[in-house]
């Protein structure tokens, strides 16, 4: 019998509650607000009153048997899913606890290299070894795309013994891989294929979308409802076909998942789930239709490459993501980064990410046509005002890496800090990436090159924000005592 999508059952438990009057003996401590008064001024009255602590009435995210475990329910139906887990901990918890599901000490996977930071980092924590699909570059966007399905039959064939193929899906940019047939080619080699959704929300509501993990028969996707789908921020979704065990993956998150789930990030995933199985379709057709106006919009400005379907070959771009709005900016002789700061600063447009060749400014059910028009008009200004020889601008986004050891190995090893001048030829032993994306440009375990460095000093220069490595100001970085 199909689940009634106008229920809310997370958020019905927290009406009822909120009339019932409880007296709270029990955590928060702020007691309903009470006890911060300057906190329930600021969220609101009805926002602190449902801040609560798991109780019998309101179920434990932990062993869901009762409210949770019915959006869980309502979540996988809507989503084409086995089980859904609903996820507190940001779409970085659902991606670690998809890999440590499958993977443990000395298992690999196959994966492209530009993942998520949060993929490497779950390699660091069970000892899995990663076998690197180096993607295609597009050399006039500087992009990385997707994964070739002659690429990973070749790498399947090459590691019989690897336990999953990992795609995203699709990238940062839109960008998607032949999924179905990456499905195919690692059920038939007796291995799992788990999807990193963390930009996909929309393809499992909106029609003329690329295919959905669940839909292409993926055994696992990690969901970031927070992004497209409208939850609250650090509320996802963890996805399971048939094949893997629920019980299993429950244990596995259960490792790392706080045990005072939010109710506020649960209510929102229920609220939002019920909101996109009832009018998904619709408005998602409008995000899509803001986006291919703008694109039209901002390449009739010129010197801007509002890019999009148009980039699909059938492979390594199988398929792209209508709704996402990226703009490639070298043309006008500004970095991504610079247009984004100055969008920011002077125009009071805060965009998703720029790095050194394009924008992403990232449209979804909250944005209305006044704004778009805003920003076309920006850009529009940005060429006039700051036009200028794009020459000796860094074009590449991509570095395939040299894999030394694997990342648990690199990054619990004996290290020393040295001047990323003296590092070239040693061993990465933590993270360097710009964030957003949050796609690492060396992770540990990777030599480190000259054309590495030139491209951490150039992102530097052109004002990326960096991250990962223990020191702030990114002038040392952790090697490896010894080279290899």
């Amino acid at each position: 019998m199909k689940a009634d999508q106008n229920k809310a059952p997370i958020y019905e438990a927290l009406e009822r509650f909120r009339q019932m009057r409880v007296v709270p003996f029990d955590v928060p401590g702020h007691k309903h607000g009470r006890g911060n008064p300057e906190l329930t001024a600021f969220l609101g009255e009805q926002c602190v009153s449902v801040d609560v602590n798991s109780m019998k009435p309101l179920d434990n995210l932990c062993h869901p048997v009762s409210v949770i475990r019915e959006a869980e329910i309502l979540a996988a139906e809507a989503f084409g899913a086995a089980h859904a887990f609903l996820m507190v901990g940001g779409t970085t918890s659902s991606v670690q606890s998809m890999v440590l599901s499958v993977c443990k000490r000395g298992d690999k996977i196959i994966l492209p290299r530009n993942v998520h930071r949060s993929v490497i980092n779950a390699l660091v924590l069970c000892g899995a070894v990663p076998v690197y699909v180096n993607p295609e570059v597009d050399h006039k966007l500087g992009i990385s795309l997707g994964m070739k399905r002659e690429q990973v039959a070749k790498a399947i064939s090459e590691n019989p013994d690897a336990v999953a193929v990992l795609v995203n899906n699709p990238t940062y940019y839109g960008i998607c891989s032949d999924l179905r047939a990456i499905v195919k080619m690692a059920h038939d080699a007796n291995m799992l294929c788990l999807a990193d959704e963390a930009h996909g929300t929309h393809f499992y509501f909106g029609e003329h979308m690329p295919v959905s993990a669940m839909a292409a028969g993926a055994d696992m996707a990690a969901v970031s409802m927070h992004k497209s789908g409208g939850s609250l921020t650090q509320s996802s979704l963890l996805l399971v076909g048939e094949k893997v065990s629920a019980g299993h993956v429950r244990q596995i998150i259960n490792l790392t998942q706080t045990t005072s789930g939010s109710y506020l990030l649960m209510s929102s995933l229920d609220i939002s789930r019920r909101n996109l199985a009832l009018r998904g379709k619709e408005v998602f057709a409008k995000v899509a239709a803001m986006a291919d106006y703008a694109r039209e919009e901002i390449n009739a400005v010129g010197g801007y490459y509002a890019f999009g379907k148009e980039l699909i070959n059938g492979d390594s771009i199988f398929d792209f993501d209508p709704t996402k709005l990226s703009v490639h900016t070298r043309d006008i002789g500004l970095a991504g980064i610079e247009v984004y700061d100055i969008l920011r600063d002077e125009y009071d447009i805060q965009i998703e990410f720029g790095d050194i060749g394009n924008i992403l400014a990232y449209l979804s059910i909250g944005d209305r046509m006044q704004e778009l028009e805003r920003l076309v008009s920006a850009l529009t200004e940005i060429r006039r005002r700051y036009q200028t020889d794009p020459t000796g601008l860094l074009s590449q986004e991509y570095i395939a890496p040299e894999v030394v050891a694997s990342p648990q190995e690199a990054f619990y090893a004996k290290k020393k800090s040295v001047p990323l001048s003296e590092s070239v030829g040693c061993v990465c032993s933590e993270f360097v990436m710009c964030y957003p994306p949050g796609i690492p440009i060396l992770a540990p375990g990777e030599r480190i090159t000259e054309e590495i460095l030139d491209y951490i000093n150039y992102a530097k220069i052109k004002g990326c924000s960096m991250t990962g490595p223990e020191d702030p100001e990114i002038l040392k970085i952790n090697i490896l005592e010894k080279g290899e």
